[in-house]
């Protein structure tokens, strides 16, 4: 690397994996407000000897020979402590003897809902759970609809607070059948089930004798079996471009983002997307370290051979890769603002680095939650779960989520607060194609008189509005007592017309050109002849609707 060019690129490849030889698992604790979670935490460390001696006293002396509060090792907040209720999500690390752990404790409470959504999103294994003498509550739902949502393939139905019903077998048996039929109908492919106490510290590291009944592993061997943190270093190399750095000559350049899979390798081939340009890699660093390869989770700068158009937001990959350029999608996503979901409302839609306009194409699917069935549905209220269709402005990279849970993820974020209202992974996707996707965004109403024109014009508008596009009709007369009034050249009264209706396409609008200017010679402009009639599909070349 050119010594005058500074780069520093935190590495995100495991430092718990790497300098102790441990696997790694990152699991997190959800399900309802006051089941316990914060407490079984408590107990696992304690229990597990990962407590400082310093955490240990400041538990001796709060208790002052009483109970212990084993939930205050992990509520850190004074409001948590105060209200008795988890507010953030809150981490611990700490080890056996043969791992490391991340534990995440996700607040139960339904208005922070999205908070652990965000947990779910890095997550190995869901511990789940419920309060024997409530049973499964409507957030308990919610909460494994979403940790299915994200991918989370382990999860632990953790029926909590045993010692409250008597260590119940039969309450026990019915809690399990109950979430057992929920998790049919969500999709839910499958859980271990486990009665415990967190307060009494029942089958949380120590096998409990008032359970004689339970024969399955404790929570802690549990999680020892659990499969770890795993990179998905064998297949094909995804980088997804956050900056490009200079350097002093004119063809030096570095283009720094995280690798989230496979492993790329000084001399590999590779493309550049969305613009299918090819390069081959010839040099990667990991900070200012030249290294010859780089593997899935680190952070590397790359510099390739041909200068080539590359920006943040932009994706190399490797020879391999199944992702495919769409633009458009059917998404599960969680619904996390006060606001509902509005279809046919423009949003930003962002995955990886890149961040493009979006907007809700259609009628989708909510989850009820009491049942896990889905039943038609315009939009989600505040904490719903729903698939609904959605279309992008331009083709991006993409995968679905079971292939490629890094190319199958994004977020949708409101573009006046640019508050994030929704996250969701890909369950399908249909082919984008650039240039029939250009001409669907200009389409110029030729032939016929005026009113003729006026009349197809409105038809058009009134078919892709109905399909949750917002559509403006740029007419020629108005341009010309507008924005051209000054130009008595009838070529540049044209080309203005028509590259203003490219600035409005590209905000992402449906643009209906009206006017006699067939003159025009445009490849991104579809042309329909007003004193003709529609041919049959003339819908679907003309927007998809």
């Amino acid at each position: 690397m050119n010594a005058n060019v500074a780069i520093r690129v935190e590495n995100q490849a495991e430092p718990l994996v790497a300098s102790a030889g441990k696997s790694l698992l990152r699991f997190l604790t959800c399900g309802s407000v006051d089941d316990g979670k914060s407490t079984l935490i408590g107990r696992l460390l304690a229990d597990s000897g990962a407590l400082r001696a310093d955490e240990k006293a400041a538990l001796d002396r709060a208790a002052a020979g009483g109970e212990i509060d084993y939930s205050s090792l992990v509520d850190g907040l004074a409001a948590e402590r105060e209200q008795g209720i988890t507010i953030d999500v809150a981490y611990r690390f700490f080890e056996s003897a043969s791992r490391r752990y991340i534990v995440a404790d996700a607040p139960g409470h339904e208005q922070y809902t999205r908070n652990m959504a965000t947990a779910a999103s890095n997550a190995d294994l869901a511990i789940l759970l419920v309060d024997a003498r409530l049973g499964v509550l409507p957030q308990t739902r919610r909460h494994a609809a979403i940790a299915s949502l994200f991918g989370i393939g382990q999860l632990v139905l953790a029926v909590n607070k045993m010692d409250a019903v008597g260590y119940d077998q039969a309450r026990f048996d019915a809690i399990v059948a109950e979430f057992d039929a929920f998790a049919r109908h969500a999709g839910i492919a499958g859980f271990a089930a486990l009665p415990l106490s967190g307060l009494k510290g029942d089958n949380v590291v120590t096998r409990s004798a008032a359970i004689g009944w339970y024969h399955g592993p404790t929570l802690i061997e549990a999680l020892e079996a659990a499969p770890g943190t795993h990179r998905p270093t064998g297949g094909a190399a995804r980088l997804d471009v956050q900056l490009v750095v200079r350097g002093d000559g004119p063809t030096d350049r570095r283009y720094l983002g995280r690798l989230a899979s496979g492993q790329l390798r000084v001399g590999d081939d590779v493309t550049i997307l969305p613009h299918r340009s090819t390069s081959r890699v010839t040099a990667i660093s990991i900070g200012e370290t030249a290294v010859d390869q780089g593997q899935a989770g680190q952070s590397l700068a790359i510099a390739l051979a041909d200068q080539r158009d590359c920006a943040r937001g932009d994706v190399i990959v490797g020879a391999g890769s199944t992702v495919t350029l769409a633009d458009r999608i059917d998404a599960t996503m969680v619904w996390l603002a006060d606001a509902p979901l509005a279809p046919g409302r423009s949003y930003l839609f962002k995955l990886g680095t890149a961040t493009v306009t979006a907007r809700i194409a259609g009628e989708g699917r909510r989850i009820e939650l009491d049942s896990g069935t889905e039943q038609a549905a315009e939009g989600l209220a505040l904490n719903g779960i729903g698939r609904f269709p959605i279309r992008l402005d331009r083709p991006l990279a993409l995968d679905r989520f079971v292939d490629d849970p890094v190319a199958g993820r994004f977020v949708l974020i409101d573009r006046l607060t640019q508050e994030t209202v929704a996250a969701g992974t890909i369950a399908a996707f249909h082919l984008g194609d650039e240039a029939a996707h250009r001409g669907d965004r200009i389409m110029l109403v030729e032939g016929g008189d005026d009113d003729l024109r006026a009349v197809v014009a409105e038809q058009l508008r009134t078919r892709h509005a109905a399909g949750g596009e917002r559509v403006f009709v740029l007419d020629e007369a108005a341009m010309r007592t507008g924005l051209s009034a000054g130009l008595s050249d009838d070529d540049e009264h044209r080309r203005l017309t028509i590259a203003t209706a490219r600035l409005l396409a590209g905000a992402g609008l449906q643009v209906i050109v009206t006017a006699a200017i067939g003159a025009v010679e445009a490849d991104d402009v579809r042309r329909v002849r007003a004193d003709q009639p529609l041919a049959a599909g003339e819908d679907d070349m003309m927007g998809g609707l």
